[in-house]
């Protein structure tokens, strides 16, 4: 059994620790409050260039309509971007984004599809380069700033690359989404070809002229609707981060006061058997005497 001295100096080291899971709890829940509105105000402008996009798609069809609408008409290569964090302490948020894209990846590859794999965060490339590394194209890593087109634009530029060039027919995005401080979901997202509801189609179809035509308007759209998605995964994806470590961080602040309760006892209990002993020591001598 640990002496006195020992299970004092023990606790006096989860209590350090738990002085730093309660700082970082803190930071956590400031820094979401930030990321939860940048993420929060990212979707009204996705979702009105996407119905935008679907009110043109309407009337575009056939051989002229743009590739990155109707695709190449092949969907033998496909093109896995996963996007999580560059640092962990959040729980499972980072494990179920990674786990998503291992099941995307793994259907893909049992049908026989040919698959290519872009991380955003590092957690994702060293978590995926294990299985995954001779289909690596490119890892960016997040940063610690407010995710922003400076970051979006080389991933958007590096996928429309490739698909330009003919490596790649179909482009996922895999992503954590915010709904709340306590649920994040993991998200998959095709977004080449671009992905367009009907029923915002069929309601806005008839609203607007475009002046210029639909193609000529799509062709400097959809490439900025890729940046504008990886965008907005981004955020959605920091947003989630910092509600998964403020989460993490308070559970491990309540189980170091815990394990300090199970200590102390466990302490006051040995000095109490330490003291008994010398006192029926003390008596013994005594009566020996």
């Amino acid at each position: 059994m640990a002496s006195v001295k020992e299970m004092r100096t023990r606790i006096l080291s989860v209590k350090s620790t738990q002085k730093i899971t309660k700082a970082m709890q803190m930071v956590a829940a400031a820094k979401l409050r930030r990321a939860q509105s940048a993420a929060e105000s990212a979707r009204p402008y996705a979702r009105h260039m996407a119905s935008v996009i679907a009110n043109l798609a309407g009337g575009v069809s056939g051989p002229s309509a743009p590739k990155l609408l109707a695709g190449t008409g092949s969907d033998k290569r496909h093109l896995v971007v996963v996007a999580t964090s560059d640092r962990g302490l959040a729980g499972g948020f980072n494990s179920g984004i990674v786990r998503l894209a291992r099941e995307k990846i793994g259907g893909l590859l049992a049908e026989g599809k040919d698959v290519k794999v872009i991380t955003v965060g590092r957690k994702a490339r060293d978590q995926l380069r294990r299985n995954y590394g001779s289909r690596y194209v490119e890892s960016f890593e997040v940063g610690i700033k407010m995710p922003g087109l400076a970051l979006a634009r080389p991933v958007s530029q590096k996928i429309l690359d490739l698909f330009n060039s003919g490596e790649v027919d179909v482009v996922t995005l895999i992503y954590s989404r915010f709904k709340s401080v306590v649920t994040q979901t993991p998200t998959a997202m095709q977004i080449i070809p671009a992905t367009v509801e009907a029923t915002d189609a069929k309601a806005t179809r008839t609203v607007y002229d475009y002046e210029p035509d639909e193609n000529e308007i799509l062709a400097a759209l959809l490439p900025r609707n890729i940046t504008v998605q990886i965008l907005t995964a981004l955020l959605e994806n920091q947003a989630g981060f910092y509600a998964a470590q403020m989460a993490a961080m308070d559970s491990a602040t309540r189980n170091a006061g815990d394990l300090i309760k199970a200590l102390t006892i466990q302490m006051n209990r040995t000095r109490q058997a330490q003291i008994t002993k010398e006192l029926i020591e003390i008596i013994s001598g005594a009566s020996a005497v």
